[in-house]
């Protein structure tokens, strides 16, 4: 295996069919494209990964991880969200990196731009979303918890000078780590609109 772009072909379709690609999703599926990749974990063990992005970054993420990769960069794991029912929160919990699943932004009824294959999620678990919601300091995944404090280290962890927030930043997309005052997103790259 190594770095591919590849159309939603039937059997794909039928892995995602019911799961990140739901029923109401508006997005067509012609819009969307399957990439394998190759990628490193911590051990500096290469592994196979898979993700569904949109057409329109499926160029900029090949490039993106064939770098990431070239500077062993450590993702745990790249696997298709419907490997875990399209759960965001299972997928999260796992470390899993993923990018198109349709759903809504938390605590809203705007679609998320994961629902328009328009964001990447990094080594989630280790970098979560952190929002206060009525008074309450919400964590997602709730696993994550450990990994709040960002003036500890630990492995997997995404920081402002590193060359997984560059690279992206190279190729036009916004990082959640640095775009908001009032939450943090600091697994999560994205092109679109940065009021989300």
């Amino acid at each position: 295996m190594s770095f591919e772009i590849l159309r939603i072909d039937d059997k794909i379709f039928s892995q995602i069919n019911g799961k990140s690609y739901k029923k109401d999703c508006p997005l067509p599926v012609e819009s969307l494209r399957y990439l394998r990749l190759l990628h490193k974990n911590l051990d500096g063990k290469t592994l196979d990964g898979e993700l569904i992005c949109n057409v329109e970054i499926a160029a900029d993420l090949i490039e993106i991880f064939q770098k990431l990769y070239a500077a062993n960069y450590p993702i745990e794991k790249i696997s298709l969200i419907d490997n875990y029912d399209a759960d965001d929160e299972l997928s999260m919990r796992d470390n899993n990196s993923s990018c198109f699943n349709f759903r809504f932004v938390s605590y809203t009824k705007k679609i998320s731009l994961h629902g328009y294959g328009m964001a990447i999620d990094i080594n989630p678990l280790y970098n979560p979303y952190i929002k206060m919601v009525n008074g309450v300091q919400s964590v997602e995944p709730a696993n994550g918890t450990p990994y709040v404090d960002r003036t500890k280290n630990f492995p997997y962890k995404i920081f402002e000078d590193d060359i997984c927030v560059k690279l992206f930043a190279e190729h036009n997309f916004f990082w959640g780590g640095n775009c908001w005052d009032d939450a943090k997103d600091y697994q999560h790259f994205f092109r679109g609109d940065v009021n989300r």
